[in-house]
């Protein structure tokens, strides 16, 4: 049984992540869950009517996380968090590093590739019913492939928030070390 104590220390900043890490850690899960959502049933419902309010409304939240993403980044790029608590095993501490990194990159290249492929499309780039300025040409075939590489993104994503929400339960209803309220 593990005799880490967070508790002992719960508001120290070397022990939990910083607010406005835990801050943009919950709403980026929030709204990637819900674009995901929202993007898988926008595609069942394409050519219905009443369908492009779906599509706009996926593109502007989808701005809208690219720029908490960049916030992100940015805000971990200056503040490094606590290493994990000495009891975490060797493996455990080298597959969080590379399941939070490919978190990371699919953080990216998600709202990237979307963005890329809506301004590639006929309708063009959206937010909240304000059409932005284009970049390029329309290319429908273009922008399916980034569509196309924006799907399977999705479902890497899914994979590793699956991982990453299971190990985090496991942290806090087996472990019990303290490792989930680092970002509650």
């Amino acid at each position: 049984m593990n005799q880490y104590k967070p508790s002992l220390h719960p508001t120290a900043p070397a022990w939990r992540y910083a607010a406005p890490a835990r801050l943009l850690h919950w709403l980026l899960a929030l709204l990637i869950v819900v674009l995901i959502g929202v993007g898988w049933y926008m595609m069942e419902i394409e050519d219905d009517p009443g369908s492009a309010v779906y599509f706009m409304l996926h593109k502007s939240f989808g701005l809208v996380l690219a720029a908490l993403v960049a916030a992100r980044l940015l805000w971990r790029f200056g503040h490094r968090p606590a290493s994990l608590p000495g009891n975490v095993t060797p493996w455990q501490v080298r597959l969080s590093g590379l399941t939070h990194g490919l978190l990371y990159l699919c953080m990216v290249l998600m709202p990237l590739t979307g963005i890329v492929g809506a301004a590639l499309s006929k309708r063009g780039l959206v937010f909240f019913g304000l059409t932005l300025p284009r970049w390029f040409v329309p290319d429908h075939d273009l922008a399916e492939q980034y569509f196309d590489a924006h799907g399977v993104i999705a479902w890497v994503l899914v994979a590793l928030i699956v991982l990453h929400v299971v190990a985090a339960l496991k942290h806090l209803l087996v472990d019990k070390d303290g490792v989930f309220q680092r970002m509650g």
